[in-house]
C-alpha cells in the first residue's frame, strides 16, 4: 500500500500545506466569487431533496392537516364569543317575547342601528347564557388545536429527518468530490476557503432548510387557508386584508435585491478569513521568530473589518423586511377593526365571525411577515450552496479505465517514453523524456528549484496526467490502471511529514491497516523509529496530538518511513526523506533503506548530493530536462552540471568550516 495514498484521496495529502506560486506544490490565488444566480441555484439546492421524496409527501399532507385544523380553530372559537355575547344580550331582554317583536318595537321606537344589530344576532329574551353550549364549543376547539400541534410536530419531526439525511449526502458528496479532484484544483485553492465551504457554508444550508421548508410550507397553507376562511366570513373583510399581499411582495423584492450581493460577499469573505486564520495558526511558530505579529494582525483587522462591514450591511437591509410588514399587517388590523364594527352595528355580520376575522387577519399577515423575514436567511443560505455547487462543478480527474490492466505482482520496472508535461500550455517544463529505471535501482533526480524533481514523482503517481508520451510499470501504461492499484504499489516519503491524531503503532500501519504486530514491529526497528518509542509514555500507544508537535521533526520523518517500509511498495519514492533526520540517524535510515530498496525501483530527490554517492544511477534535471545521467563517478569525470552543483555545495561547505 502506498505511504501517501490508500484510495483518489492523496491528492487531499499533498502538499502538506497551502500552496504558494506555480507548479505541483504551489498555485494561485482565490478564484473570484461568481456573481450569485438565485434561481437556478435555489432550484438545485431544493433537487437535493429528491431521495425523500415520500417522507417530503407525508410532511405536505402532515402540514395540510395541521393548517386546517389551525384555520377551523378561530371560526369555532367565534361561536364561543356569539354565544356569550348573545346571553348577555339575551339575559337584558324581557322574558315571554320573541326576538322578532323586540327587533319590530326597537324599529317602531326609531331605533334602527339597535334593530339592525339585534336582528342578526340569534337571541332567546330572559334565558341568559347558555353554559352547556358554550362547554362543548370550548372543548372542542381545545381538541382541534391539541390536534393542529400535535400533527404540526410529528410534521416537523419528519421534516428534520429529511434535512438531515439531505446533508447527510451532501457532505458524503463532498467528500467523494474532493477525492475525485486533481492536486491542480488544490493548487489554486487555499485550504481556509476549502474547509470554509464544506464546513460554514455546509452548516448554513442545512440551518436554512431547517428553519425555511417548514416554515415556507406552513406559511403558504395558512394563507391560501386562512383566505378561504376569511372569503366565507366576509368577502369585503377578505378584500382588505389581500391588500397585505401585493405589498409584501413589493416590499420583499425591493429589499431581497439589495441584500443578495451582500449574502454573497459574506460568504466569500468568510471564506478568506478562514483561510487566512488557518494559514496564520499553522505558521505561528514563524510568524513570531520573524516579528511579522503586527503585520498578520493587521491584515487579520482589515479582512475582519471588510467581513464585519458585509454581514452588517447583508443582515441589517434583510432585516428591514420583518419591521415593514408588521408595519402593513398594522395598517390592515386597524382597517378590517373599523370596517368590521361597522358590519356588527348594522348586523351585517356578527360579533363572533368580526373576533374570529381578526384572529384570521393576524394568521394572514403572520405567515406573510415570517416568508418576507426568511429572505434573508434564504439569501444566505443559497449563497452558501452556491459556493458549494461551485466545488462540485470544479473540473474532476480522469476516470480509471472501465477494465483496469493490473501489471504482475512486481518488481517495479518503470519506463519513461517520449513523455511531455507542462503546468501551463504557454509554459513548457517537460519535453520528450525517455528514462528505463530497472528493480532495484536507485535513481537520484537533482538539479536546481524548479528543474522539475518533484513534478516527475507527481507523474508517477499520477497527480498530474501526461500532455503526451506513456510511462509503463511492469510492461502496463499505468493509465491503463486504478489510480488505487497505481499507489498501492508505489511508497512515497516526502520532506514535509504528514501523520494523522492517532497512536504511533496506528500512524505506522496506515499505508497497511491489516498489519500484524510482528509486521509493524518489524518496520519500526528496521527503520530505528523503536529505538525512540520507549522514550515516550505509552510507546506504540502513545497517541499524537495535533500536528504530532510531541514528537521530534526527526521522530516524524523517521514514521513516515517506517510506513513507507511497512507497505513494502514496488516503486520507492524518496523526496528529500532525510533532510529532518540528524546526521547520524540518517546513516541509520540509509542502511534501512538499502534494505527496502532490494529488488525495488527507488527515486531519490535529493539537494545534498552527498546522500546519493552510491545511486545506480543520478539524473541530472535543468528546466524539464535530463541534461546528464550516470554514476556520480562518472559525472564528476565529466565536469559537467553535476560536476557544477557538487562542487558549488562543497566550496559553500567549506565556507562554513572556515567561517
Amino acid at each position: 500500500m502506498s505511504d501517501t495514498d490508500v484510495d483518489d484521496s492523496a491528492e487531499t495529502r499533498v502538499p502538506a500545506r497551502p500552496p504558494r506560486g506555480g507548479g505541483p506544490f504551489g498555485g494561485a490565488g482565490m478564484p473570484a466569487e461568481k456573481s450569485m444566480n438565485f434561481g437556478p441555484s435555489a432550484k438545485r439546492l431544493l433537487g437535493r431533496l429528491r431521495p425523500e421524496r415520500a417522507k417530503l409527501v407525508l410532511v405536505t399532507l402532515l402540514a395540510v392537516v395541521s393548517v386546517t385544523l389551525s384555520v377551523i380553530g378561530p371560526k369555532i372559537l367565534g361561536d364561543a364569543t356569539n354565544i356569550l355575547f348573545e346571553g348577555v344580550v339575551s339575559k337584558s331582554l324581557p322574558a315571554g317575547v320573541t326576538q322578532e317583536q323586540v327587533v319590530d318595537g326597537l324599529r317602531l321606537s326609531g331605533d334602527t342601528e339597535r334593530a339592525d344589530m339585534l336582528s342578526g344576532m340569534n337571541l332567546d329574551p330572559g334565558s341568559g347564557i347558555d353554559f352547556a353550549a358554550l362547554s362543548r364549543v370550548l372543548l372542542l376547539v381545545l381538541a382541534i388545536y391539541v390536534g393542529a400541534f400535535l400533527f404540526g410536530w410529528i410534521q416537523a419531526l419528519v421534516l428534520n429527518t429529511v434535512v438531515q439525511r439531505t446533508m447527510y449526502r451532501l457532505r458524503e458528496d463532498v467528500e467523494s468530490k474532493i477525492n475525485r479532484l486533481p492536486l491542480k484544483y488544490f493548487d489554486k485553492m487555499q485550504r481556509g476557503e476549502l474547509l470554509s465551504r464544506v464546513t460554514n457554508d455546509i452548516d448554513n444550508i442545512s440551518q436554512t432548510l431547517q428553519q425555511t421548508l417548514s416554515q415556507v410550507l406552513v406559511s403558504l397553507l395558512t394563507v391560501i387557508g386562512v383566505l378561504l376562511a376569511m372569503f366565507s366570513i366576509s368577502p369585503l373583510l377578505a378584500c382588505i386584508a389581500l391588500i397585505t399581499i401585493p405589498a409584501t411582495v413589493f416590499i420583499t423584492a425591493v429589499i431581497a435585491k439589495r441584500s443578495q450581493k451582500k449574502f454573497v460577499d459574506q460568504w466569500a469573505h468568510t471564506g478568506q478569513l478562514n483561510a487566512q486564520i488557518e494559514e496564520m495558526y499553522s505558521g505561528h511558530a514563524i510568524v513570531k521568530v520573524f516579528g511579522r505579529s503586527r503585520e498578520v494582525g493587521s491584515k487579520f483587522r482589515a479582512k475582519n473589518e471588510e467581513l464585519y462591514e458585509t454581514s452588517f450591511g447583508a443582515q441589517f437591509i434583510s432585516g428591514i423586511i420583518m419591521p415593514s410588514m408588521m408595519f402593513v399587517g398594522n395598517l390592515v388590523y386597524v382597517g378590517i377593526a373599523v370596517v368590521g364594527g361597522l358590519q356588527v352595528a348594522t348586523g351585517a355580520i356578527s360579533l363572533g365571525s368580526v373576533q374570529a376575522f381578526i384572529q384570521y387577519s393576524r394568521q394572514f399577515t403572520q405567515p406573510l411577515t415570517q416568508l418576507g423575514s426568511m429572505a434573508n436567511l434564504l439569501q444566505s443560505g443559497v449563497a452558501s450552496a452556491e459556493r458549494v455547487f461551485e466545488l462540485f462543478d470544479a473540473e474532476e480527474q480522469s476516470t480509471d479505465p472501465a477494465q483496469p490492466v493490473t501489471p504482475p505482482a512486481g518488481r517495479g520496472r518503470l519506463v519513461f517514453e517520449d513523455v511531455s508535461f507542462s503546468y501551463s500550455a504557454d509554459k513548457p517544463l517537460i519535453s520528450n523524456l525517455h528514462l528505463v529505471a530497472e528493480p532495484g535501482q536507485t535513481i537520484a533526480i537533482v538539479g536546481p528549484t524548479g528543474a522539475g524533481k518533484t513534478t516527475l514523482v507527481n507523474l508517477i503517481m499520477r497527480f498530474y496526467e501526461l500532455d503526451s508520451g506513456r510511462i509503463t510499470l511492469d510492461g502496463v501504461n499505468i493509465r491503463d490502471m486504478t489510480r488505487r492499484d497505481l499507489r498501492a504499489r508505489t511508497g512515497m516519503v516526502l520532506q514535509d511529514t504528514w501523520l494523522f491524531g492517532g497512536t504511533i503503532r496506528d500512524n505506522i500501519a496506515y499505508g497497511r491497516p491489516d498489519a500484524t504486530e510482528a509486521e509493524i514491529l518489524d518496520a519500526a526497528k528496521a527503520t530505528y523509529v523503536d529505538r525512540f518509542v520507549h522514550s515516550l509514555p505509552n510507546g506504540y500507544d502513545t497517541v499524537l496530538d495535533d500536528e504530532a508537535s510531541n514528537v521530534s521533526a526527526g521522530e516524524k520523518q523517521l514514521l513516515t518511513i517506517a510506513r513507507a517500509f511497512l507497505a513494502k511498495p514496488s516503486v520507492l519514492i524518496l523526496d528529500e526523506a532525510t533532510s529532518s533526520v540528524d546526521t547520524r540517524t540518517e546513516l541509520l535510515v540509509q542502511k534501512a533503506m538499502s534494505t527496502l530498496r532490494q529488488d525495488r525501483t527507488s527515486f531519490v530527490i535529493a539537494h545534498r548530493l552527498s546522500t546519493i554517492r552510491d545511486a545506480d544511477l543520478i539524473l541530472v534535471m535543468e528546466s524539464g530536462a535530463i541534461v546528464e545521467q550516470g554514476t556520480h563517478t562518472e559525472l564528476l569525470a565529466s565536469g559537467g552540471a553535476y560536476y557544477s552543483l557538487y562542487n558549488s555545495q562543497f566550496a559553500q561547505a567549506t565556507a562554513v568550516d572556515e567561517a
